[in-house]
């Protein structure tokens, strides 16, 4: 079946019953409209508050503290002791509340990507219609209208043309191509033709550049080109981040033990009580929940993240979600974007090369020879020069002209004033069939000079002299190879002008060339490199031609030896499966589009790597959605662009992605570090809670209650993570392997460390509950409250030392006071604030607020000796894995 690309304008006219003279009457518009609905998209359906809230609660871990905080309650009320009862239910609650509250206002999602679609439609457009001209709704533009485009216009629906004069239309937003599209109605297309390639269509959402034409509409709505885009961001949806994979997983653990441990409690419990079921079993029941969640674990991980995304917004990026810094860590490709993100997005003169001289570069000192050229050149431009709207200077004008004027004024040529020695008589305009404009200008000294510039194939100068003629086609041919965009002039002069003044474009003399392209950013190079370091693949995907990507890819070092080119064109030829086979020997995709540049991402995911998109116009929008972590021009992208992305570099460029890398991946070291520091805590305190039970025929009690639990996890735990945040890695950190998918914070040994910590931690803690209990010092009688007040002191504060352990593999001696200042002060706050809080039990009235007692000095003495036992023991570890890698290190260089 035809596309409508290549069917003729009498066939689409026939295909929808409609002349071009007259259009649809209105009676068939309206019925066309029933039909085919409005010219719009579909609304995706936003997520209620209600709806988001609920789904945090189905987390295991809150589920956990939920009923921990109703048996709470039920206990408080059951056995009511005044308003003080309240506190650990309340607590409880207050934590989860919080945790919620947290959860909601992060998350983040490209809810307001299809809102900014529908902006790129024009507010209203010109359509014929019982034969008369008039302005409409472009929602209610059905497939058959004609319609009137002019220059400034913005393409309200999908439409093939009829007749055109003169059209350009940019284009960049579909097709990433930064120089604007010719029309032509004529042209006959035939197969599988690239959207950018389709002359003789336009599409909605674009802006005419230039011209004017009429056409017929053939689609509206989600049928349009960008409402099939609008349709990919309906149905793509975005995964979880590896950070949420791996918080999951840590959730699902410290899940799994709570339940195993509760079961194993409740069995316990029943056998001791010859199956009776106890209060003290739902106070055991409620305190093992608290020991189990870590309570603050949520709010550390929001904590850091908040510092990175405060960290990379100092750096021109801006993070829309705060999950995607971290999974920038992880980011193994990156598959750019060339134009505006790779590149500089403005057409800029690189070479130039006047017949009988040395071709020479943009930046080199011009003689009188190619000034000469230059300013002829700047006299065939219709550019102008006006002010942008902070009122800086701007030049105006296609593409190619802003690139001659701006190079000529750089150069010292006075271009708003050339009119006064030149003035311009004439001018023979620019059209896509002819390929070339004329500007016939007054010399001073008498007579016209006559000035063409535009296609060497079009251009009328002599061509008698075969010899000068193959220099020529050279030179010519040695430019296209940069893939530079090749400008011809030639000329002569006249003494009259012809009536008809498209006479005097014949008999020209060939003056030279230019050669344009969008030049690559001066840092994007050396960002590419340091992503290659880290073991970071960079992917261009562009919409542009391949002989323009492939030179700018090998200008920047994408391409290397081993890695290809391949055309979306070339690529819809390939099944999954063999593009899956052959996907790594490819780094670059030219002429793709919008689907191309999704199965492409998913294709590189599929291989469990992490990847991030960039890209700045609606074309990119579904690949940024669909990527890992999709990046968005701040300068120069769309508003769709931007609303589909998880951050948008507001310097647009690339070498920021890197820095964003650089700082995901000290993210997840901090996060391994607070899930080493937490889990720790949290298991050992079950522990303890597990074996005091088994014990409670010994006449063993609980050795910490649930408030005491909760200080700890609060202020223990919590205050001192939360410092964690301001931590820095390695400055090698760029020269390692990037962080794969599926690689766990447990990783590299850590497990067994933790394991280890856990053991000790959880035997220092029932040691100070044993002393406390049972041995009597320095007068004073054992109690429940004493050995309930060292064991809280002991678990506190090895948490809190706990803290400068887990920093790094190296000795906590390697580090100072000013490498993470607030870390110390934080350590030492609550290392006084809970040594105080048991002090302040010798009042009796805190005392039993607290369930604490007062403590002897000897039994002092005994808690500060077990509190340094675990970062003793962790010190030793260190020691031992230190010698264990130089061992290792000389046995490899050997």
């Amino acid at each position: 079946m035809k596309q409508n690309y290549e069917k003729t304008a009498a066939e689409l006219l026939a295909e929808h019953g409609v002349t071009q003279e007259r259009g649809l009457t209105a009676q068939e518009a309206s019925s066309r409209l029933e039909l085919y609905g409005p010219n719009a998209f579909e609304k995706e359906k936003k997520t209620k508050l209600i709806v988001k809230i609920l789904a945090q609660l189905k987390d295991v871990s809150v589920i956990i503290l939920l009923i921990a905080a109703v048996l709470s309650l039920t206990m408080a009320i059951i056995e009511w002791e005044g308003l003080h009862s309240l506190i650990e239910p309340l607590v409880v609650f207050a934590v989860i509340v919080m945790n919620v509250i947290l959860a909601v206002t992060q998350e983040r999602s490209a809810e307001n990507a299809l809102e900014a679609l529908g902006n790129l439609s024009s507010p209203v457009c010109r359509v014929l219609r019982d034969g008369s001209v008039g302005e409409c709704d472009p929602k209610r533009l059905v497939p058959g209208d004609i319609i009137l485009l002019k220059t400034g216009d913005l393409v309200p629906a999908d439409a093939r043309l009829l007749r055109s004069e003169s059209l350009a239309v940019d284009e960049s937003s579909l097709t990433g191509e930064s120089v604007p599209a010719e029309k032509d109605a004529d042209a006959q297309l035939e197969g599988d033709i690239p959207l950018g390639d389709r002359a003789n269509m336009v599409f909605s959402g674009c802006l005419v550049t230039a011209g004017n034409a009429v056409a017929i509409v053939t689609e509206t709505g989600m049928q349009t080109q960008i409402g099939k885009i609008a349709r990919f961001l309906t149905e793509t949806k975005q995964k979880k981040t590896p950070l949420q994979v791996r918080l999951d997983k840590v959730g699902k653990i410290i899940s799994g033990i709570a339940v195993m441990s509760a079961i194993v409690l409740f069995v316990v419990s029943l056998i001791q009580n010859g199956g009776v079921l106890t209060m003290d079993m739902i106070i055991v029941a409620i305190t093992l929940a608290v020991a189990a969640v870590p309570e603050t674990l949520s709010l550390i991980v929001t904590l850091i993240l908040t510092q990175g995304a405060k960290k990379m917004a100092a750096k021109n990026a801006l993070i829309r979600q705060m999950q995607s810094v971290e999974t920038l860590g992880s980011t193994s490709v990156i598959c750019s974007d060339k134009t505006g993100t790779l590149t500089m997005n403005k057409m800029t003169v690189k070479r130039l090369w006047v017949y009988g001289a040395e071709p020479v570069p943009e930046d080199a000192d011009f003689d009188g020879q190619k000034m000469r050229f230059l300013e002829q050149l700047a006299l065939a431009c219709t550019a102008t020069v006006g002010r942008d709207d902070d009122g800086n200077e701007k030049i105006i004008g296609d593409p190619t002209e802003t690139a001659i004027v701006t190079l000529a004024k750089a150069k010292g040529i006075d271009y708003e004033h050339l009119g006064d020695r030149y003035e311009k008589v004439g001018e023979v305009p620019f059209s896509s069939s002819r390929k070339m404009m004329t500007a016939v200008v007054r010399r001073p000294e008498g007579g016209y000079l006559v000035l063409t510039k535009g296609a060497f194939d079009r251009i009328p100068f002599d061509r008698s002299d075969k010899n000068v003629l193959y220099e020529l086609e050279q030179m010519h041919d040695s430019f296209a190879s940069d893939a530079l965009r090749v400008i011809t002039l030639a000329g002569k002069v006249v003494d009259t002008l012809p009536e008809n003044l498209e006479e005097v474009e014949s008999g020209l003399t060939f003056y030279g060339f230019v050669g344009i392209i969008d030049p690559p950013r001066p840092e994007a190079k050396a960002a590419i490199a340091r992503a290659k370091a880290a073991g970071i693949r960079t992917i261009m995907i562009t919409g542009d031609h391949a002989a323009t990507a492939g030179a700018i890819a090998r200008e920047l070092g994408i391409i290397t030896a081993n890695e290809g080119i391949i055309t979306g064109q070339e690529l819809q030829k390939l099944s999954d499966e063999k593009f899956a086979e052959v996907i790594e020997f490819y780094s670059v995709y030219a002429r793709v589009s919008p689907e191309d540049k999704i199965r492409i991402v998913k294709a590189w995911q599929t291989r469990g790597e992490v990847v991030a998109m960039t890209g700045d116009g609606v074309n990119d929008a579904p690949a940024l959605k669909a990527a890992d972590v999709g990046v968005a021009m701040g300068k120069n992208g769309t508003e769709v662009a931007k609303s589909a992305a998880k951050m948008i570099l507001m310097d647009d460029k690339f070498s920021t992605i890197i820095e964003a890398v650089a700082e995901g991946r000290n993210i997840f070291s901090n996060i391994r570090k607070l899930v080493y520091f937490l889990l720790v805590c949290n298991i050992s305190e079950i522990i303890v809670m597990l074996f005091a039970q088994f014990m409670s025929g010994e006449g063993w009690g609980l050795p910490l209650t649930p408030l005491m639990l909760l200080i700890i996890n609060v202020l223990g735990d919590g205050i001192p993570g939360m410092a964690l945040a301001k931590e820095e890695s390695d400055k090698r950190i760029m020269n390692r392997k990037p962080i794969a998918r599926n690689e766990s914070f447990f990783g590299g040994g850590l497990m067994e460390v933790i394991i280890r910590q856990t053991f000790v931690f959880a035997i220092v803690t029932l040691a100070a509950y044993y002393v406390g209990l049972h041995v009597e010092m320095g007068g004073v009688a054992p109690t429940i409250e004493a050995a309930q007040t060292m064991a809280f002191l002991v678990t506190g504060w090895t948490s809190i030392l706990h803290v400068l352990t887990v920093r790094s593999r190296k000795s906590i001696v390697f580090y100072h006071v000013k490498d993470n200042p607030r870390l110390y002060i934080s350590c030492a706050v609550m290392l006084v604030l809970l040594g105080g809080l048991a002090g302040l039990a010798a009042i009796p009235a805190v005392g039993e607020a607290l369930e604490m007692s007062a403590l002897s000095g000897w039994q002092w003495l005994i808690v500060v000796a077990l509190t340094l036992a675990p970062t003793i023991v962790a010190e030793y570890g260190k020691f031992w894995d230190y010698i264990r890698s130089r061992n290792a290190e000389r046995t490899r260089v050997r």
